[in-house]
């Protein structure tokens, strides 16, 4: 049984622009994955907890939505740093295709970099914040 090749390097970038809705978990996993309803989850508990408790600010109400992005950025490294060989093993062994990622792949990593250790310093700084100074700083 042939099934169907699983590109890495769309998968990367899938990672990197929906991790926090979780799509590339579908790409690779299919419908029944458990990590990837997790992800999608994230937002209407972020929704619902934004609309239920009105005098929390955002960061903390879209708390959930916000570790899911960070986490999709983790899984962005883990797929992109993978290698072919071990990616093809896990994800493509009855495809009949051999990966070869390229130069895409370390394009997608600095873009991986530069914008989730961006939104991480930012959460954490905001995070501080409004724990220690009550905003006073926004």
């Amino acid at each position: 049984m042939v099934t169907r090749h699983k590109n890495k390097t769309f998968a990367s970038l899938l990672a990197l622009l929906t991790g926090g809705l979780g799509f590339h978990r579908f790409y690779l996993y299919g419908w029944k994955d458990t990590w990837g309803w997790l992800h999608v989850a994230s937002l209407p508990l972020s929704l619902l907890i934004m609309f239920s408790a009105r005098d929390l600010p955002l960061i903390f109400s879209g708390m959930p939505f916000l570790v899911s992005v960070l986490a999709g950025f983790i899984e962005t490294f883990v797929i992109g740093l993978s290698p072919d060989d071990k990616w093809d093993a896990l994800h493509n062994r009855d495809s009949g295709r051999v990966s070869d990622s390229g130069w895409p792949i370390p394009i997608v990593m600095v873009l991986t970099l530069a914008i989730g250790a961006t939104a991480l310093i930012a959460l954490l700084a905001r995070t501080f914040d409004l724990l220690y100074t009550g905003g006073a700083y926004g």
